[in-house]
């Protein structure tokens, strides 16, 4: 059983807060995980069960659809949201409130059904680029971006498939860095190539983790983040430490300046607890990359503990990351 997270009454008010309204569309190259990551959001907002997210396909609705498992049609899905006050604060624009209305459409993969995506770019004001992070960047990833910046929509990148480079690759974590590292800069390659620049009317549309425009996760899964959720969660634990109670404002600067260290040759000692932007430290020793040492490997100790059923360690693990919700998704303990 399962319950809805949003009333009739409640997606009927928040139609009149224009500023509280996104429509997006979901675009990727075919099999990369849009309509998998879609049935994750979905089951977020309350309208499936979560033990049937990843796999339901709840937007293809069509017959052939679900047989054929691709995306023909477009299909579009209305989602409420209620953000805590730390995801407002970082909303740089007019808001009415923490509740909104996600109009999200999901569109088609394979490059037969091209004039689908066009169509759904044409009536949304944003896109999430979802990218088979094993895969990487392919052909009618391009098309799909050329596609949206042509109709002057930006663009947010998905790292999706993070479990498959766990799993089926079992990458290291500087490998999977390096993996990601070269995604961005291949999609910030295509949008400069077709993109009008700063100059442009969309003004810069490069897509950026430190910005908050990339995510990584699974959606078969239903987990994934931003640097930003790691970057709270560290700020959080520093200021427990001895920075004391922090203000919205201080709060949100302290935030964005976590998330700077979080990505790129920012790398952490773990002896004295600093950030540093050299490799090694004053006795030549190789220091870990911020994003390998602080995010990716505590991910990875979740993982190992999971594929190795050690049920006490993976408590602990997601409790640590602030995920203790996540100890009852059913993929975590199935024999």
């Amino acid at each position: 059983m399962f319950c809805v997270n949003f009333t009739v009454d409640q997606i009927r008010a928040i139609m009149d807060k224009k500023a509280n309204i996104r429509n997006m569309s979901v675009i990727a190259h075919v099999d990369h995980g849009k309509s998998t990551l879609t049935d994750s959001l979905v089951c977020k907002a309350g309208i499936i069960a979560s033990a049937r997210a990843g796999e339901t396909r709840f937007t293809d609705t069509r017959k052939d659809e679900q047989e054929r498992c691709i995306t023909i049609k477009s299909t579009a899905i209305s989602l409420f949201y209620e953000l805590s006050d730390n995801d407002l604060n970082f909303i740089k624009q007019s808001k009415d409130g923490s509740g909104f209305l996600i109009n999200l459409i999901d569109s088609p993969g394979h490059v037969d059904f091209s004039s689908e995506v066009t169509a759904a770019l044409r009536v949304t004001d944003g896109a999430l680029v979802v990218v088979d992070c094993v895969s990487g960047v392919c052909v009618q990833t391009e098309t799909v971006l050329r596609q949206a910046i042509a109709e002057r929509i930006k663009p947010v990148l998905m790292m999706n498939k993070m479990d498959r480079a766990l799993l089926e690759l079992q990458l290291e974590p500087e490998e999977l860095y390096q993996t990601f590292q070269r995604i961005v800069e291949n999609v910030n390659v295509i949008i400069s190539t077709y993109g009008e620049g700063e100059s442009g009317p969309m003004g810069n549309i490069m897509i950026d983790p430190v910005l908050g425009t990339v995510g990584f996760g699974s959606g078969l899964h239903g987990w994934a983040f931003t640097l930003k959720q790691f970057a709270e969660m560290y700020v959080a634990k520093f200021a427990a430490k001895g920075e004391g109670q922090l203000g919205p404002a201080e709060r949100a600067r302290k935030v964005e300046d976590m998330m700077k260290k979080l990505w790129g040759d920012r790398y952490f000692d773990p002896a004295n607890g600093k950030f540093s932007k050299s490799a090694t430290n004053a006795d030549g020793k190789k220091l870990p990359r911020t994003f390998c040492q602080l995010i990716l490997d505590p991910i990875f100790k979740v993982f190992d503990a999971i594929m190795n059923f050690k049920k006490e360690e993976t408590g602990k693990h997601m409790i640590t990351l602030g995920c203790p919700k996540l100890l009852y998704k059913p993929f975590l303990f199935c024999p």
